[in-house]
């Protein structure tokens, strides 16, 4: 059956970060470079909706991902490969040179760039519980924490478990928190009753919700913003161009009209 994702597009805030970009001249491609043609592996997990995943009947990928690094390879003249790879190993994979980049929702946090080398930003998410269709008990992320025999559900090596962990710290602790190893693993535990929440960018909990509109929703209350990066060997040569092609799709409307298609309504 076909089912819809809709979300308000402010949600979606891009926000490239001007002063790291280097020079503002504005001049286009032509200060972008050109990378001669050569391929660049881009490591996605391919189960991280509408970011990156497979849709039912095919074997090919999709989402903002591939379409954004479809763009940015055309822009700089080099052919994207998409490498399915696993999470959080693709963050270790990636610093030690197994892949060109990576793609897959990446929040940039400190304790990552000892690991990898990190874009400018390209967009900023909000962290919410997502929660069943019929769930009555919790309006509120507060309510949640105060039913110390409720569950949260995330998954393993992500800044959603992070700051899961951190919030059940004075409410019953990481008793109360299953880390699976991918997200969809995640919500079908929610779904069954396994967990009674789960911790997740909103993002990608309207892609989980739009794949089971009659069975989860969101509470509406942002819990921590995370600024989110591509991520590179340190020293890549990848970082300048890719950079200045972001800024450069900002300021043309490109990441605009990206939002659009894939984070206020695509079908599935």
């Amino acid at each position: 059956m076909r089912k819809y994702l809709r979300l308000v597009l402010p949600i979606v805030v891009l926000a490239l970060v001007a002063a790291a970009c280097g020079s503002d001249d504005g001049d286009g491609g032509s200060d972008a470079g050109d990378l001669g043609g050569r391929e660049v592996t881009i490591a996605v997990e391919n189960l991280y909706p509408p970011f990156n995943f497979i849709p039912e009947g095919s074997t090919e990928g999709a989402g903002w991902d591939y379409d954004v690094w479809r763009e940015i390879c055309a822009r700089l003249n080099c052919t994207p490969v998409f490498v399915e790879a696993t999470w959080p190993d693709l963050i270790i994979e990636t610093g030690q040179g197994q892949f060109d980049t990576a793609a897959d929702g990446i929040s940039i946090t400190e304790e990552r760039k000892d690991t990898v080398a990190f874009s400018d930003p390209y967009m900023t998410v909000e962290q919410k519980l997502m929660i069943r269709l019929d769930e009555d008990r919790y309006g509120t992320v507060q309510a949640f924490l105060d039913d110390l025999d409720a569950r949260l559900g995330t998954q393993v090596g992500t800044t959603n478990e992070l700051l899961g962990s951190e919030i059940l710290a004075d409410f019953g602790g990481d008793g109360r928190l299953d880390a699976f190893e991918t997200f969809p693993v995640a919500v079908l535990a929610l779904i069954n009753g396994d967990v009674d929440a789960v911790i997740i960018d909103d993002t990608a909990g309207q892609g989980f919700k739009g794949v089971n509109a009659d069975a989860l929703k969101l509470i509406d209350e942002s819990m921590q913003s995370d600024p989110l990066g591509f991520i590179y060997q340190h020293d890549s040569e990848l970082i300048d161009p890719v950079n200045e092609v972001l800024k450069e799709m900002l300021e043309d409307g490109t990441l605009d009209q990206l939002a659009v298609t894939w984070f206020v309504e695509f079908e599935l």
